[in-house]
């Protein structure tokens, strides 16, 4: 099954990160992470909550609860002995190298980003794409659209807070994450579903 390794910025705004995750569940692709991007995006989940007034330990107890759940339904995810390899691509960031040191150890055949500057395609082994949010979702909706709906669907089924059809949400996704493409993979079958 092709592997991903999702970046800390794909996996932080919540309804992109559900979606893409919601179609990992439907087998369309196997997600990747680190210790390292695991432990940022609960930096900033937690200080997302906090942002938004939550008491310091309510937004901790925000932040372990979406990483628990992360790690319990994708519990093949984490990439371990990446280390080693950690610092030795001379990416412009050097902060970034944990990522393509997890790519390269996990075996992934992507890394999604939505920071592609700092991952120059010379400096990443070859068999491993770069890919923005947009385009990972749109190829991987595209090589089967009904389980990608379906898991539009199931998603709808989960969002209740507000509830939203898969039809709304796939607008929301266009809208908000400029997923143009997905919308046009998903609507039709969303719209005679």
């Amino acid at each position: 099954m092709f592997a991903a390794v999702l970046d800390t910025c794909v996996l932080w705004p919540s309804l992109q990160r559900d979606f893409v995750l919601s179609m990992a569940v439907e087998g369309l692709y196997r997600p990747l992470w680190s210790e390292a991007i695991l432990a940022e995006l609960h930096r900033h989940e937690q200080g997302k909550w906090l942002r938004r007034d939550a008491e310091p330990s309510t937004a901790t107890e925000r932040a372990d609860h979406l990483l628990n759940q992360m790690r319990r339904h994708f519990d093949d995810a984490l990439v371990t002995g990446w280390e080693g390899l950690d610092g030795t691509f001379g990416l412009p960031d050097r902060d970034d190298e944990h990522v393509v040191a997890t790519a390269v150890v996990g075996g992934a055949g992507a890394i999604v980003t939505e920071n592609l500057k700092d991952f120059p395609p010379d400096l990443i082994p070859a068999h491993v794409e770069i890919l923005s949010v947009r385009e990972f979702a749109a190829n991987t909706a595209d090589v089967d659209p009904n389980r990608a709906a379906r898991a539009l669907q199931m998603l709808a089924e989960r969002h209740q807070r507000p509830p939203h059809t898969a039809v709304e949400l796939l607008e929301l996704l266009v809208g908000r994450y400029e997923m143009t493409e997905v919308g046009e993979i998903l609507g039709p079958i969303l719209d005679t579903g």
